[in-house]
């Protein structure tokens, strides 16, 4: 019998059988107690029960069973009762089709039958009519809720197929599920079409099983109740069991969560995933887990993700590391995505920009941020800020691709550099630097590098700088004009070697130009000195040269042309040796002459002595004046040849002091003592200012002496009648060991351009001396390590400053000495 006839017939049955017992119960409520009445009663139900009797064997002829809802209503939105999802249905059939049914049940976990029966077919894989994907728990809760009909064809284990259809009966939802293989139909469409869905796995579905079961990830299937049923290899290894059957056995899974993601996957008959932390193989892994519908239950697999996972969480770091370096870049920095939409910008370009945080935080597009710099007079004046502003916004729409830089000459004075890119993630990536004092510090740089090109141009010097690579930088003028070279020659940053060939026309020698080549391109440290040496070219010319490193690593070369200047040297060279013999020849002289005159001046003195003393007789009163003056005049000259002597040793270098303790104030007495007389005579007064504190000093009293008789009597000498003489001995420091002596007159003075000579031998302020004296006294004064000077101004004076050591030394002396001889040889 086709299934399409016995579900009417059924239907018809029951009805029938139903309709008579309601017409039976009826007659015997309106029944009066009559016999007829009941006899007709008795008739009426044994009628019922026949029929009845006749559609309960048509249900047991029904090869397979049927469920029907009667305590359900089919509200839509009504949910199923709360101690089952499919509620309590009764179970019509026969025992065999029911037995046979039950054998699709073996994953249910009900008590009741009909529920064991459901839970067992309910995500089994089915096709409805018209071919499309279905399960029967998905169609049965659309019959019960909203009374849609349906038909599946359900394929169970083993390729055996069966046919499920829902229909609603008045209140009632009814099912009928039969099994086509026990009915001995030819089910070839509907195998067809499922065949034809499994082709591939159908042609080697061993080779299919295996390499899902070697596949290196956690693979599995559980029935629709969430029932394991099957795992892989990869499965035991992250659970950590033996076997197969332990893990079914056990029902182990990979984690608490698998339940739960197990039955929304049943729920919604979609797909679901979840990416958690699982301990696999006793080591927390990051793991996706993907569920996904099958027919009779589910599948799922488990992919690890740990390493992508820590990919992602480096990529943050990276990210975040990357946001907070650009936060402290000090140029602008903004990056829109592909909606043109602002993603980041860092602080320098909120301030540059002068803009609100919040309204940065709000993420709005590029166009609108540039219409509110606009507004607010930030950006440059544009004649067409519409075709500019499209301009700029053209960067999302693929027809710039190419790094554009221009510059942004804002109203307040400003100037960015403004570069556009496209950003690796899509959108658009904004560089804002302010060059404003870039540019001011170039424009200075340029000005500086102009000036100092015209200055190395101007000088004499030829000037040359090579770079560490020795590449040249750097040139004047005078360069090429010293080595005869053009221009042209010297551009392009020529190297060294290439330099040294044009100027080896004029000077040859290799080894010079190795050793200045050693100062430019050598990085070692003996070589970054400074080194010179002079050049003699073919064309006659006397060039020195100087090297010298410069900070950055250059060194700069200097050439002068000492022609002229080396001829000059020469020149004076031989004057200065011809001087030199003049004045020891002078030397020579003057000791010979002073010797020589020393003889005769010496019997001179001895015979106006015997005249004075009146032996040989007496003498006239004119007689005796003339001896005095003899006397006097061979004792002057007598001073003079001792004063020659003197600055002839000094000069020679062989006078030597003999130090000794004595009292400076009774040395200045002394001298005062010798030249009384004559100031007596000249009516001038003499006075003596000697500090107390002062007392015995270390030095050649003999040459102290002598410094102050030359210093008394060359004030005697320019101080009239009337005058007066000051001596005056002081410490101006107390710590200090410095003693000052002053002799000062107020005599006519002496003129200032002959003061700078009055210390030189043989020099006299006049032609009553041979001007010896105050030369004597800076060679005694220097002698003792102290120096002289003069001050004077004509009508007004003259006072002579001496400082000297309190103790004088033989090495202070020896020291003098060789200065002396120094100055004696540069004369």
């Amino acid at each position: 019998m086709d299934m399409t006839l016995t579900q009417p017939l059924v239907l018809l049955v029951a009805g029938a059988a139903a309709f008579g017992i309601a017409a039976l119960l009826w007659a015997l409520r309106i029944s009066d107690g009559a016999r007829g009445a009941a006899r007709k009663y008795r008739e009426e139900e044994q009628k019922a029960r026949e029929r009845l009797a006749r559609a309960e064997s048509v249900f047991g002829a029904h090869p397979g069973v049927i469920m029907v809802w009667e305590d359900e209503e089919l509200n839509e939105g009504e949910k199923p009762k709360p101690q089952s999802e499919w509620g309590l249905p009764n179970l019509y059939g026969s025992p065999v089709a029911l037995m046979g049914i039950l054998r699709f049940a073996d994953d249910g976990t009900s008590d009741d039958p009909g529920v064991r029966i459901l839970e067992g077919l309910a995500d089994l894989e089915a096709r409805d009519g018209n071919g499309q994907d279905a399960t029967l728990r998905e169609r049965l809760k659309q019959l019960r809720q909203d009374g849609a009909p349906f038909s599946l064809t359900i394929i169970g284990p083993s390729g055996r197929f069966l046919e499920a259809d829902g229909r609603t009966a008045g209140a009632r939802a009814v099912l009928w599920i039969t099994d086509t293989t026990i009915k001995g139909l030819e089910e070839s469409g509907a195998r067809a079409r499922f065949e034809e869905a499994r082709a591939a796995v159908a042609r080697d579905p061993m080779a299919f099983l295996e390499m899902l079961g070697k596949a290196p990830f956690p693979a599995w299937r559980m029935s629709g109740a969430g029932k394991l049923q099957w795992v892989n290899r990869a499965y035991l290894k992250a659970v950590g069991a033996p076997t197969v059957d332990h893990v079914l056995d056990r029902q182990i899974m990979l984690d608490q969560h698998v339940t739960g993601q197990a039955q929304k996957t049943i729920s919604t008959n979609a797909e679901t995933d979840d990416t958690r932390h699982v301990v696999v193989d006793g080591e927390r892994r990051a793991m996706k887990v993907k569920m996904f519908p099958l027919s009779g239950g589910l599948g799922g697999m488990a992919f690890d993700i740990t390493d992508l996972e820590n990919a992602r969480e480096t990529l943050e770091k990276n990210s975040k590391a990357h946001d907070d370096t650009l936060n402290h870049v000090a140029d602008g920095v903004a990056i829109f995505g592909a909606d043109r939409k602002l993603i980041f910008n860092n602080r320098a370009f909120q301030e540059m920009w002068g803009l609100d945080p919040s309204y940065l935080l709000d993420k709005p597009d590029h166009g609108s941020l540039l219409d509110r710099l606009r507004e607010r007079r930030k950006l440059p004046a544009r004649p067409d800020f519409a075709e500019w502003r499209k301009g700029e916004l053209a960067y999302y729409q693929g027809e710039k691709v190419d790094i554009v830089e221009n510059l942004w000459n804002l109203p307040d004075g400003r100037i960015l550099r403004v570069t556009r890119q496209r950003h690796p993630l899509g959108g658009a990536l904004i560089l804002f630097k302010d060059i404003t004092d870039e540019l001011s510090l170039k424009a200075e740089f340029n000005r500086l590098i102009n000036v100092q090109k015209a200055t190395l141009d101007n000088l004499r010097e030829a000037i040359v700088v090579f770079s560490a690579d020795g590449r040249l930088r750097l040139h004047n003028d005078a360069f090429a004009e010293l080595w005869g070279l053009k221009k042209d020659t010297l551009s392009d940053a020529p190297d060294f070697d290439d330099v040294v060939t044009q100027c080896a026309r004029l000077y040859h020698d290799r080894n010079v130009w190795a050793t200045i080549k050693s100062r430019v391109t050598n990085p070692s440290p003996e070589y970054r000195q400074q080194d010179q040496g002079v050049m003699r070219t073919s064309n006659d010319l006397t060039i020195t040269w100087i090297t010298q490193p410069l900070p950055n690593g250059a060194t700069l070369i200097a050439f002068m042309d000492v022609t002229a200047a080396r001829k000059v040297e020469i020149a004076l060279k031989d004057k200065n040796e011809a001087l030199q013999a003049a004045d020891k020849l002078k030397n020579e002289f003057v000791q010979n002459v002073s010797y020589q005159l020393r003889s005769p001046l010496t019997t001179i003195l001895g015979y106006a002595e015997l005249l004075e003393s009146e032996r040989p007789g007496a003498l006239t009163d004119k007689q005796r004046t003339q001896v005095v003056s003899i006397l006097s005049a061979a004792d002057h000259l007598s001073k003079v040849i001792s004063n020659i002597l003197d600055l002839a040793m000094i000069e020679a270098g062989k006078m030597e002091l003999e130090l000794s303790e004595f009292s400076l104030r009774g040395a200045i007495e002394d001298a005062v003592d010798l030249v009384v007389t004559t100031s007596e005579n000249t009516k001038v007064r003499v006075e003596i200012l000697c500090d107390d504190r002062i007392g015995n000093i270390h030095a050649d009293e003999r040459r102290i002496k002598q410094v102050l008789f030359n210093l008394l009597t060359n004030a005697l000498r320019f101080t009239g009648a009337g005058g007066h003489i000051k001596i005056e001995a002081s410490k101006p420091v107390p710590s200090e060991n410095i003693i000052r002596l002053a002799v000062s007159d107020n005599g006519k003075g002496i003129a200032p351009e002959r003061q700078s000579s009055v210390f030189d031998s043989f020099t006299s302020g006049d032609t009553r001396g041979a001007g010896l004296g105050l030369a004597l006294v800076r060679s005694f004064v220097e002698l003792h390590g102290g120096d002289v000077k003069m001050k004077s101004s004509p009508g007004s004076g003259t006072s002579v400053i001496c400082h000297i050591p309190e103790t004088a030394s033989p090495k202070t002396a020896r020291i003098e000495l060789e200065l002396g001889q120094e100055a004696v040889t540069a004369r």
